[in-house]
């Protein structure tokens, strides 16, 4: 499943605040980019996930947000560094675009 136009022009205005992104399709997503600095995923099913790293992964980890795991063949569970951002994110495009410059800020 690919990506639709309309999910993609939800993304762009809910993080308007972050200033001039790019974005790229690959995978049957789009990766959003603040500066050249990917920061977070769009997935084909419409759901947004923050890439995470150092203190900002520990952080929602802990506050228990869904992070992007999938099956390989064979079995084995494999984690991106991608957590979904919550609902409440979603409603709300300045703590949106607030927990996006927290994880840009860690992604550096």
């Amino acid at each position: 499943m690919s990506v639709s136009d309309a999910d993609i022009a939800f993304a762009l205005e809910l993080f308007e605040g972050l200033g001039p992104l790019t974005t790229r399709k690959m995978m049957g997503g789009l990766c959003l980019y603040r500066d050249g600095t990917i920061f977070a995923i769009l997935h084909g099913d419409g759901s947004i996930w923050l890439k995470g790293a150092g203190g900002f992964a520990e952080k929602i980890t802990a506050e228990g947000w869904e992070h992007w795991t999938y099956q390989r063949d064979g079995g084995k569970v494999t984690a991106m560094p991608y957590w979904r951002l919550p609902d409440a994110a979603l409603d709300d495009p300045a703590l949106a675009c607030n927990l996006a410059r927290e994880a840009i800020s860690h992604l550096d």
